[in-house]
């Protein structure tokens, strides 16, 4: 749940390496990556480090759309549809990202075919995922829901926050801690 690309994360080190035109930024924990419904100059692979995608609909209610680790892209889609960016991107952990200038990333889908498929594996990859994840959520508890994520990423609750978790669930905080409750003692979850 926990999504990882390290074939984009590897060739975005051998292009930068190779003199392209791309920066590493580091954010701190809790910093905006991206802001939500603003324009952005910029497509970004992440180095190290944790992202939350997220975003506030006109009612408020938030959803946590997605969990990005080393190798994931986000910028992309505003970039190739020359639009507002849809969500934002928060740091959860220390995080450091590839930084690439709109028509740099533009011209590498067009000159580097290497490239090129990679960021399409990408975007195909979300769609997959989002259908998957979106699949096991409805058929399965939040129990077993809850158990999927952390049996990936077994310190969640150090790097998450409670209501992060339980908007990525698609749940209530209230539920989500009643289900945290029932499985305290087998689990020693906090």
């Amino acid at each position: 749940m926990i999504r990882k690309n390290k074939n984009l994360g590897s060739l975005l080190s051998s292009l930068k390496t190779m003199g392209e035109a791309i920066d590493v930024l580091e954010y701190p924990a809790n910093d905006v990556l991206l802001e939500q419904e603003k324009a952005s100059r910029h497509v970004f692979i992440i180095k190290k480090g944790l992202a939350k995608c997220s975003q506030t609909e006109a009612n408020g209610k938030g959803f946590v759309q997605e969990l990005f680790g080393p190798g994931e892209i986000f910028g992309e889609v505003e970039a190739l549809n020359e639009s507002l960016s849809f969500c934002r991107i928060d740091a959860l952990t220390k995080t450091e990202v590839y930084r690439i200038t709109t028509p740099d990333f533009l011209r590498l889908l067009d000159e580097n075919k290497k490239f090129n498929r990679e960021v399409l594996k990408a975007i195909s990859k979300k769609i997959m995922y989002k259908a998957q994840r979106h699949a096991f959520n409805q058929s399965h508890s939040l129990d077993e829901n809850f158990q999927r994520l952390v049996s990936e990423f077994p310190e969640i609750l150090e790097a998450v926050s409670k209501q992060d978790i339980a908007d990525y669930l698609g749940v209530s905080l209230r539920s989500f801690n009643r289900s945290l409750q029932k499985q305290t003692p087998r689990n020693n979850f906090k």
